[in-house]
């Protein structure tokens, strides 16, 4: 079992005067995640950088991880990725 690790950067919106997740983005790299997320910060209420180790046959997850945080993320962000 090969893990395999992904860069993807999470941004956010305000829908109803509430923070919700909106499109995904691949990154080659972890400071590329950070760069990418910190830019489209500047144009959506936020973002984050997260870095996804999976199971490269299953596609079973083993561990997400929040790199940075840019401008406004819900505050239960990190808990819904543990769940």
């Amino acid at each position: 079992m090969a893990n395999k690790t992904t860069f993807i950067v999470q941004a956010f919106e305000l829908k109803r005067k509430r923070l919700v997740p909106g499109d995904r983005q691949p990154a080659p790299t972890d400071h590329g995640a950070r760069k990418r997320a910190e830019a489209l910060s500047a144009r959506k209420p936020g973002a984050a950088a997260l870095k996804v180790v999976a199971d490269d046959e299953t596609g079973e997850l083993e561990s997400i991880e929040i790199l940075a945080k840019f401008g406004d993320v819900p505050d239960d962000f990190e808990e819904s990725l543990a769940a």
